[in-house]
């Protein structure tokens, strides 16, 4: 992979390398467009197909991969962070540690989504991380073989992390899902009466996952530790009981990565991007498709990806593709109704619990406010370098709060990338 030139304009540029950017770049690449792909992670993946060719287990990857790799009207930059925009179509990148800057005729947007954390009494030792963090921590080489580990928190997430784990050779001590088995049962219903395949994978896992302790209506309450983590405890039936271990896993869920499409004026509807059936945006000549537009995994972003790609060089999608996309869509639909974050959540965060861990601001802090601006202002929740990213997102689900928006640039950056060359252009615009 190669980096961009200082400054220029490309015809079609796609952000995000996971599996709706290299759908979109394979659609629209098929029929003769120029295609640039770039990506923050220097091998393509995403958090999906994490670590590149030659890691992924997932034959639709290779076959992607493979297909771009053959075309020479596609050009491929890893390494690219993007910081801010730098004009009407134009977006200031750092690349290499270097201010670059790249213009679009038309754009996809694929940037994904991250995890939801929620604060609990010991979340900030080091060893509790979440469960999608841990399966790249894995994936990324990290040895965890013959560590114990607890796999916590809610939806369809938390099996495949726990697969990752014992693969690798840890000893997982129990996979603890919120969700009452009441709720489980009803969730399995629904996929045998509409989503077969996702059950047949579903039934593979628990197959490969034999013998690990499966708690139901499990919730982790805290974590205990001196210099790192050193046990959890988990509330289960009115009881609690303390487990030894090494790491906690603990995820609830997804949020989409919205910030792009939000800085170039892309409308939001329920907190993803909105788009129309052929993944436009409310911004011309702008797509989004993947979990930007709703978490939903790989089947829709693979759909979404097809079918922006193929609108962004004039081309209408097949029937079959719309209806990949449909299907793939009720399926999202069915995880956000079965794995929403529950109200109870909202009473593990205790009033000494740190909830923005940037700048160490407290519950007990935060809940003398009546919003997220006026929090903000008065303790510099989200002025760190997530900017929010995590404690607003948490916030939304404790208080009812509006994540709060980001300013550019929005991930940390050396001053010199923004005062080089035409970036330096941008900085006002940034700063005012």
């Amino acid at each position: 992979m190669s980096a961009p030139t200082r400054s220029r304009s490309v015809p079609l540029l796609i952000i995000g390398a996971g599996p709706a950017g290299l759908a979109a770049a394979e659609a629209a690449s098929r029929h003769g467009q120029a295609v640039t792909l770039i990506d923050e992670n220097t091998h393509p993946g995403g958090q999906i197909w994490r670590g590149g060719p030659g890691q992924w287990r997932d034959a639709r990857a290779d076959a992607l991969w493979s297909a771009l790799q053959a075309r020479r009207n596609v050009h491929i930059v890893g390494g690219a962070r993007v910081l801010a925009t730098a004009g009407p179509q134009q977006l200031l990148l750092e690349v290499d540690g270097q201010a670059q800057q790249i213009g679009w005729d038309t754009l996809i947007i694929c940037s994904g989504a991250r995890e939801l954390l929620l604060p609990f009494p010991g979340w900030t030792l080091p060893g509790v991380t979440g469960a999608g963090g841990m399966q790249a921590l894995v994936k990324g080489g990290m040895p965890i073989a013959g560590k114990r580990i607890v796999v916590a928190g809610s939806g369809p997430l938390l099996l495949a992390v726990a697969q990752t784990v014992r693969q690798h050779g840890a000893t997982l001590l129990c996979i603890a899902e919120q969700r009452s088995t009441r709720d489980l049962a009803g969730f399995f219903a629904r996929l045998a009466l509409g989503h077969a395949g996702k059950l047949a994978q579903s039934l593979g896992l628990f197959a490969r996952l034999a013998g690990a302790r499966y708690r139901h209506g499990a919730t982790v309450v805290a974590a205990q530790g001196d210099t790192r983590l050193r046990s959890v405890t988990i509330e289960q039936g009115g009881r609690r009981v303390e487990v030894a271990c090494d790491f906690l896993a603990c995820g609830f869920g997804l949020v989409p990565n919205t910030e792009l499409a939000t800085l170039l004026g892309c409308a939001l509807n329920d907190g993803v991007v909105q788009v129309d059936g052929s993944q436009s945006t409310s911004r011309p000549g702008v797509y989004a498709a993947g979990e930007s537009t709703g978490i939903g995994g790989v089947d829709k972003a693979l759909a979404e990806g097809r079918i922006a790609g193929l609108a962004a060089v004039g081309r209408a999608s097949a029937p079959r593709e719309r209806a990949a996309r449909a299907q793939a869509q009720r399926f999202a639909a069915l995880l956000a109704a079965s794995f929403a974050p529950s109200p109870a959540l909202r009473t593990l965060c205790k009033p000494d619990t740190l909830v923005c861990r940037c700048e160490n601001v407290s519950a007990a802090q935060l809940a003398e406010h009546d919003d997220w601006r006026s929090a903000k202002l008065l303790t510099r929740a989200g002025m760190g370098p997530c900017q929010g990213r995590i404690c607003g997102s948490a916030c939304q689900v404790l208080y009812g709060w509006q994540a709060p928006g980001l300013r550019q640039p929005i991930f940390p950056t050396l001053t010199a990338t923004l005062a080089s060359g035409p970036a330096a252009a941008t900085t006002k615009d940034m700063t005012t």
